[in-house]
């Protein structure tokens, strides 16, 4: 492969590699206008940013620099795995998909309380303390959706951010 830099950008004159790769990147003008904006104002995360400049380089379309991959990977510092991922996903999934982050398949940790749980758990706060107390504790609400068999097990942090997002009062 023949390559050189002519004016400050990198020319191949063999496009071979390039022309056989399976995700080619062929940005709208529209989709170039908007990564352009996004990296003129720098008011996003570092990787969106990365690859949005990922995408401009591996733009296909006539009159875009059409870099290859190692290229790209040279001059923004990031491994040639990244590069080729971005591309997957711009093609694939889209513009959004590629510049934003990938939703976890399964989460690391399965939630203890679902939708149901939690409404229990709101309702049991909202409803009378218990005799002899002025109010809920934590550990009493987490002690009693065991008693009532809403969950198996929950510590009270967990009833405390659950009920911290609500937005209802107690009082």
């Amino acid at each position: 492969m023949c390559c050189e830099v002519i004016s400050g950008r990198f020319c191949c004159a063999d496009r071979e590699e390039s022309a056989m790769k399976k995700y080619r990147v062929t940005l709208t003008a529209d989709e170039r206008e908007s990564l352009a904006g996004l990296i003129a104002t720098g008011k996003a995360a570092a990787k969106k940013l990365t690859h949005a400049r990922i995408l401009l380089k591996a733009d296909q379309a006539d009159g875009s620099p059409g870099w290859i991959d190692e290229q790209i990977a040279e001059a923004l510092e990031v491994s040639v795995a990244t590069v080729e991922r971005a591309r997957q996903r711009f093609v694939e999934q889209g513009l959004e998909a590629a510049l934003g982050r990938k939703r976890q398949d399964k989460p690391s940790r399965e939630r203890k309380l679902d939708g149901a749980a939690e409404a229990r758990l709101i309702a049991l706060a909202c409803s009378k303390a218990p005799r002899g107390r002025v109010a809920w504790t934590l550990r009493m609400l987490a002690d009693k959706l065991v008693e009532l068999k809403v969950v198996e097990s929950v510590c009270p942090e967990t009833v405390r951010k659950t009920l911290k997002k609500t937005r209802s009062s107690r009082g």
